[in-house]
Parts: structure tokens; sequence; C-alpha cells
């Protein structure tokens, strides 16, 4: 890939996500958001984790050793993190490290 094509590309993406990021503000700044729009806040954060849990065990094969562990260990720590501090990078972070440090050491 050519400096060019590179400053295309990285020109390209910012301003996708830039635009992502304002078009809501701009669309919606001089009247009522939609009940819509509302609701679809409320529901796509759970839907978009539920689908991450299922990406992520998808290729997991839970009937031959080592059985999954790791993955639901880190899954429970993930959930026990989150209902104790509800704070989303604490447990995401949390969860990742315990399954990482568990695929790294004890599963290797």
């Amino acid at each position: 890939m050519t400096l060019t094509q590179q400053i295309l590309t990285i020109g390209t993406m910012v301003v996708a996500t830039v635009s992502t990021r304002f078009l809501p503000f701009l669309i919606f700044r001089s009247r009522k958001t939609p009940s819509y729009i509302h609701y679809l806040s409320n529901v796509l954060p759970p839907a978009v984790f539920g689908m991450l849990v299922v990406y992520c065990l998808k290729d997991v094969h839970f009937l031959s050793a080592p059985f999954g562990l790791p993955e639901i260990i880190g899954i429970v720590t993930t959930i026990v993190l989150h209902v104790w501090k509800r704070q989303m990078l604490l447990s995401i972070g949390g969860g990742t490290a315990v399954y990482m440090v568990l695929v790294q050491t004890v599963f290797a």
C-alpha cells in the first residue's frame, strides 16, 4: 500500500467515525428524540454483548479437554465483577485478564 493509499484510507476512516458520532446530534438537535431511538438505546447494548458471547463461544469444544473451562471461568469472572462493581471496563478487562492467564498458564 502506497503512502497516498494509506493517507486516503485513514482519512476515510476518520470521516466515517466522526460522522457516525455527530450525525445523530445533528439530526435530532431541534426536535424530540423519537421513542424508537430510546428503545434502541436500551436494547442494543445487551444484544451486542450477547452476540459477542455467542461469537466467542462458537469454536469452543465442550466435549473435549479442557471442556471450555477457561471460557466458562472467564465469563463467570466477568459476571461477578460486573454484578459487584457495575463497571463495564473493569468487568471486561478482569474477565479477559483471567481468561488469558488461564489459557497461557493453567490450560497451556
